[in-house]
């Protein structure tokens, strides 16, 4: 029989690894254990990534093409050398949230099932005043890898000519990100203003290449996503493996490495040797703090231009000076009262909510998947593609809306498609859904516990 746990020595403490040979990344076979070895080997890398700082448990008990759930709270059974912090949210609540000094307790963390590492941009000691901006780009559907190296290089140009460090990565998924490293002088509201800053300065360096805008219907090209500098937005840290088929990780780099660069050259079985060769390109980045004043200077110069805050996540409490948290495609004009415009689309079949639940919009959107992985949700939409393929054809890569929506503990993915290219006659009606799955289902039987 399988031995159903085995014990590490790790920075002088025992770490109990339960399940090791439980396969995680079913189309390579790395197993539990195998993620654990991994993390050990770029270790003084990985811990560079989230060392004393809150992190986020993202828990994949049932591996990498399993349901995730997000773990706040740190568990209550845990060994005594395992810190915590407690940090408050938007919603006003608080949680202690599980803190990561050395390999010993990254390897803990990893085994509770946490294949990437999810660490806010603070330390322990002062929750309060971030010491990271992150520049996340997420491309739209259908943007080509080259053009979000470019996107990035662009935005180490944007941040090095307002003083600031810039680390480039690869996010291990469809994106990139850029970090720096700033003085812990500023709350989370200034630092997000600066990255507000410094998307639409991106914006207008390469207007072809790069959007600030928050609405989807708005952009075009790759997004820089301002709102992962909110309170209580993580990112997946440098060295972390991603759960995608190939055990992709989100690989640190050199600059001169980016314009080369391809994701897939990253994974859980070619960056140990990497790291082993080269070491960690992002050694230096704790000694170069820089300042946020000149991107909150120009700031200031976008809002006396007239550019408003920028929408905040939906979760958020309406900031003051922040514009209506409406799509433009639904604004109402300001001729006076008027009946409210569009309609709200019909459900598909057997379900009592539709592509934009009770809201009205002008657009004609359906809804193709409900997922809970964006693999099955995609899976969904070919077989639709397959069904209508004159109607897809007409779309761009805009009217391909997927959406990680939040459930009840765990997101799921969404994908709905907006038909305003097809002639009206053309437009398929809400079928039913080629995915249907159901986020606010409670699972069968208890929380896993630690470990699994």
């Amino acid at each position: 029989m399988a031995a159903r746990k085995e014990i590490l020595e790790v920075a002088g403490r025992e770490v109990t690894v339960t399940n090791p040979h439980k396969v995680f990344f079913p189309r390579t076979g790395h197993t539990k254990l195998d993620l654990v070895r991994y993390y050990l080997a770029v270790a003084d890398g990985a811990v560079r990534g989230v060392a004393a700082r809150p992190m986020a448990l993202k828990r994949f008990v049932h591996g990498a093409e399993g349901e995730a759930f997000f773990q706040k709270r740190a568990p209550e059974s845990r060994p005594e050398w395992i810190e915590t912090v407690e940090l408050s949210f938007p919603s006003g609540r608080t949680a202690h949230e599980v803190v990561v000094r050395d390999a010993a307790q990254l390897a803990w963390v990893v085994n509770l099932g946490c294949i990437d590492l999810n660490p806010h941009p603070v330390r322990a000691d002062d929750v309060d005043h971030p010491d990271e901006l992150r520049v996340d780009l997420d491309p739209m559907p259908g943007v080509p890898w080259s053009q979000i190296r470019d996107v990035a290089l662009v935005a180490r140009e944007v941040l090095e000519s307002f003083g600031l460090v810039a680390w480039p990565k690869t996010s291990g998924s469809r994106g990139f990100h850029v970090y720096c490293r700033i003085e812990r002088r500023w709350k989370f509201t200034e630092v997000r203003r600066a990255a507000i800053a410094v998307a639409r300065e991106v914006e207008r360096r390469a207007p072809d290449l790069a959007t600030s805008k928050w609405w989807k219907e708005e952009r075009h090209g790759v997004f820089l996503d301002y709102n992962q500098n909110a309170k209580d937005r993580t990112v997946a840290s440098g060295y972390s493996v991603r759960p995608t088929a190939d055990a992709r990780v989100s690989m640190p780099l050199r600059w001169d490495e980016v314009p080369d660069c391809e994701p897939e050259a990253f994974t859980i079985d070619t960056v140990p040797e990497r790291f082993a060769r080269l070491g960690d390109p992002w050694e230096g980045i704790d000694g170069a703090a820089g300042s946020l004043e000149p991107l909150l200077d120009l700031a200031e110069q976008h809002e006396e231009a007239g550019f408003a805050d920028a929408p905040w996540p939906p979760h958020f409490v309406k900031q003051a000076g922040e514009p209506d948290r409406v799509q433009p495609s639904k604004r109402r004009g300001s001729g006076g009262p008027s009946m409210p415009a569009g309609i709200v689309p019909p459900p598909a079949p057997g379900k009592t909510s539709g592509p934009t639940g009770r809201r009205r919009t002008t657009m004609p959107l359906i809804e193709i998947a409900r997922a809970a992985t964006k693999a099955e949700a995609l899976e969904g939409l070919e077989r639709w593609k397959a069904r209508h393929p004159d109607v897809w054809a007409r779309l761009a890569e805009a009217d391909v809306l997927v959406d990680s929506m939040r459930g009840r503990s765990t997101t799921w993915i969404r994908i709905r498609l907006n038909l305003r290219s097809v002639p009206e006659a053309e437009r398929p009606s809400q079928e039913a859904l080629e995915v249907d799955y159901d986020p606010w289902a409670r699972p069968d039987g208890p929380e896993p516990a630690p470990g699994r």
